[in-house]
């Protein structure tokens, strides 16, 4: 029962977002003002604190995200558009938090209050926002891990049969890496591969210089290889281009 009205609920929200890409404004406000408790708690998942829609920056950008996932959502990525918009949030408030960092910062001599401690230890600022950088990244790609297994699961799929059905050698890794771009950049091969969850042998032996009895053997990688083309995996996707792409 529980599982129907879910499929129920994000067949609803499906329906408006698609009506907002069309350009139904009055559905696309009523999605922002509906889910900006999701947004504040997408953003406050990276920043490490509450965020307050009314007085904190980051929520602004995370509600550009969210208006950036509408437009840019799509059924075929194979993913939720909560989960895709969930994504794309973090990516813009990651870089947003970046671009901050970067920025110098204007001390004027009339303030207040100024923090002596960090005045006389330039080197101990930059070590802990290093710090922090780094713990926000390796903190993103636990979360597309967790996103691409659940993603692995949806295909019936799991990290344990992905490892063992991994190609061993980098040449036989970097081909089925090619073939997988093969697959994702042909709309009927990709469709068949996100909505069906198959990889149309077929169809594919005409289209590669592979044998069906190697794809076969390289299914399930080269299935997982087209779902994170498809997906927005910032860090998985750099992963891709050390192997092939």
């Amino acid at each position: 029962m529980i599982k129907r009205l879910a499929r129920k609920k994000d067949t609803f929200l499906d329906e408006r977002v698609a009506a907002a890409k069309e350009g139904d404004d009055e559905a696309k406000n009523e999605i922002l003002k509906q889910y900006q408790p999701f947004i504040a708690k997408s953003v406050s998942e990276v920043c490490k604190r509450y965020i307050d829609p009314a007085k904190d920056d980051e929520f602004s950008v995370g509600l550009l995200a969210f208006n950036e996932a509408i437009h840019a959502y799509s059924y075929d990525k194979g993913s939720s558009f909560l989960s895709f918009a969930k994504l794309v949030i973090k990516r813009k408030v990651i870089d947003y938090i970046r671009n901050e960092q970067k920025r110098p910062k204007m001390v004027s001599l009339d303030e207040e209050y100024v923090d002596d401690e960090q005045m006389e230890n330039p080197s101990e600022i930059k070590a802990a926002k290093d710090r922090f950088v780094l713990e926000t990244e390796a903190w993103y790609r636990r979360e597309e891990i967790v996103e691409f297994q659940s993603q692995l699961h949806k295909y019936g799929l799991t990290f344990n049969e992905l490892t063992e059905s991994s190609p061993k050698h980098v040449d036989a890794r970097e081909s089925a890496v090619q073939v997988a771009r093969i697959v994702y950049n042909d709309d009927d091969l990709r469709e068949q591969v996100l909505l069906k969850g198959r990889l149309p042998m077929k169809d594919l032996v005409m289209k590669v210089d592979v044998s069906k009895k190697t794809l076969e053997r390289n299914r399930k990688f080269i299935i997982a290889m087209v779902l994170i083309l498809a997906g927005d995996y910032v860090y998985l996707k750099e992963y891709l281009k050390g192997v092939g792409m």
